[in-house]
């Protein structure tokens, strides 16, 4: 079958391009100051930008197919993300992190997403091209994604994050400081001592050079999460693109801008209702497109779902989804029942 393989030109402008990109973009934001709505509006259509333009630039220069997968696998991991951002919220939330401190812990965060994303679709991608049998053990995998999806939508019971394991486990190895100290993640010992001099009630368990912050438990509570994440995202971005290169193009795209995405969503996240719905049901066809191909290898009847198919019902759907949030919107519930009469 014909590939795409790991073309040096396309592989050196991604590089340049993203390094160009990151550079810019952790510059601007090097003193830890609040990110506004419009500024994350700003940088999230930069970097959608930015993702369009490699887009087309494939389209242009080698095929459209190539193009379509790449655009596909970016839509699906850019939308996925929505649901690992909702996790976010309530991590920080779980922590007392507000404003400048998140963007910190996320400016952080977005570097270990990169390398753990590229460590699980060099090892997706070797286990694909095994064997057919493997197809269908990534669509089960996507399929009870898409129904845990589903189910976790009518839960409201937001999960406690300062007591994870990943924090409970780093307590273990680190002693912590049980309090923030300005933006840093970890604070010195003699530090710890004139803290303490100060506060009679500031208790620390154990001793060492350095102590842990809350904000650095916050950060490696976003990681665990992050890498727990790959694991449901990461086959279904390989099932829908296939090619290593375009699967990791179509991952960086969507993660650089994840942290600006994050503070659209802390605003916007209550009128996308729907959308985890229309997610769900992508999945659903990710995992019926790779059982239907692994049947097809197998059993050998003909049997096609082309890219540019997959590009329309994955575009499509995500589509109606947000229209969906925004024309049939959740009704608030009504406290008149709760009300007391005095």
């Amino acid at each position: 079958m014909e590939s795409f393989g790991f073309p040096l030109e396309a592989v050196i402008v991604l590089f340049v391009v993203v390094a160009a990109s990151v550079w810019c973009d952790l510059f601007s934001h090097r003193n830890s100051t609040e990110i506004k709505f419009k500024d994350a509006l700003g940088w999230s259509v930069f970097w959608v930008a930015l993702a369009i333009a490699f887009y087309a630039y494939l389209y242009l220069r080698y095929e459209p197919k190539w193009a379509d997968l790449f655009l596909t696998g970016y839509v699906l991991e850019k939308t996925l993300s929505v649901d690992n951002m909702m996790v976010f919220i309530a991590i920080f939330a779980s922590f007392g992190i507000k404003g400048a401190l998140q963007h910190r812990v996320l400016y952080y965060g977005i570097v270990g997403a990169l390398l753990f994303r590229a460590i699980f679709i060099a090892v997706g991608t070797s286990l694909f091209g095994l064997s057919v049998w493997v197809e269908f053990i990534f669509g089960l995998i996507v399929a009870w994604t898409a129904v845990l999806m589903l189910k976790g939508g009518d839960e409201e019971e937001v999960e406690d994050y300062s007591n994870h394991w990943s924090v409970r486990w780093t307590k273990k190895f680190v002693p912590v400081l049980p309090r923030l100290n300005g933006n840093k993640f970890f604070i010195k010992h003699n530090e710890v001592e004139q803290l303490k001099a100060t506060d009679s009630s500031l208790t620390v368990v154990g001793k060492a050079a350095f102590y842990a912050t809350p904000l650095f438990l916050c950060l490696i509570c976003i990681e665990i999460s992050d890498i727990v994440f790959s694991f449901d995202s990461v086959p279904a971005i390989i099932a829908v693109t296939e090619e290593p290169f375009l699967v990791y193009a179509a991952v960086i795209f969507a993660i650089l801008g994840l942290r600006n995405l994050y503070f659209m969503l802390a605003v916007a996240a209550k009128y996308l209702c729907h959308l985890e719905k229309a997610v769900a049901f992508v999945l659903f066809f990710i995992a019926f497109k790779l059982c239907a191909q692994a049947a097809e290898h197998i059993w050998e009847f003909s049997f096609e779902i082309t890219h540019s198919m997959s590009l329309f019902i994955v575009l499509g759907t995500i589509t109606l989804g947000v229209v969906a949030s925004i024309l049939f919107p959740e009704k608030e519930e009504s406290n008149t029942n709760n009300s007391e009469v005095v």
